[in-house]
């Protein structure tokens, strides 16, 4: 009866333990090439998007034309859309004075040179910066602090938005980490696995504005929230009434 005692228990230990495999970031890093990774990442400017545009000149007062809307929409500060220029479904913003431009498709830098261009008919000096308000990342699933987190650098890569959401938990599944993207209207589904360094070569290793990302639960996690039987607590279970039958028919 001891041997059975015995037994269960080691079989206990085996169904207990994690293998490192499923617990290990980037195994196989000591075969990544990072010279390789593409580090000049910019947002591409989509619909619905909002727009922070700044321009300024050593003569303030040529620029008032161009300083009125954005006056306006900073006198209500209570809602970030209307501090900043919308990407409307046709790609443009409405600018005063030069009207409708097209920023859809482009990054920050073209949208920049592009108003800066239109600007310097009526200004010769003039300044513009553009960033992208609305660059959020949604983190969901199996990390310590799931939430929507604002990314005010617009540059962030999958392991930093998760190393935001306080990391994955002991119960997320590694190999599948699930992003997803729309871009163009269209929506587009990736399953990562963190546990090799695949990814860094793909277009999820930096993440765009609006991405959402998913931890799924692992096996453990999932036998934690009840919905299939967790053996090992089964045979905690067994193997305790087991030591007491013992114990008192002894």
């Amino acid at each position: 009866m001891k041997k059975i005692v015995l037994l269960l228990s080691m079989s206990f230990l085996i169904f207990s333990c994690a293998s490192k495999k499923d617990i290990l970031y980037f195994q196989d890093s000591e075969l990544l090439d990072l010279a390789k990774i593409n580090q000049d990442f910019e947002p591409i400017i989509e619909t619905n998007d909002i727009l922070h545009i700044n321009i300024s000149s050593i003569n303030e007062e040529v620029l008032r034309p161009f300083l009125k809307m954005q006056q306006v929409q900073q006198q209500n500060n209570q809602n970030p859309g209307l501090n900043g220029y919308l990407v409307n479904v046709d790609g443009t913003i409405s600018f005063p004075v030069i009207g409708d431009v097209l920023v859809a498709g482009h990054t920050r830098d073209y949208a920049e040179n592009l108003l800066k261009e239109k600007i310097s008919i009526y200004v010769k000096d003039v300044v513009v910066d553009v960033r992208i308000m609305n660059f959020e990342v949604t983190v969901l699933g199996e990390v310590g602090m799931p939430g929507v987190y604002n990314i005010r650098d617009e540059r962030v890569t999958l392991p930093e938005a998760l190393a935001l959401a306080g990391d994955l938990t002991e119960d997320g599944k590694r190999s599948t980490v699930t992003i997803i993207r729309e871009q163009n209207g269209v929506r587009k589904v990736s399953r990562i696995d963190l546990t090799n360094t695949a990814f860094f070569d793909t277009e999820f290793y930096f993440l765009k504005q609006n991405d959402l990302v998913y931890v799924e639960p692992s096996a453990k996690g999932v036998k934690k929230s009840g919905f299939i039987p967790d053996v090992p607590a089964l045979l905690s279970l067994f193997t305790v009434i087991l030591t007491t039958v013992i114990l008192l028919t002894r």
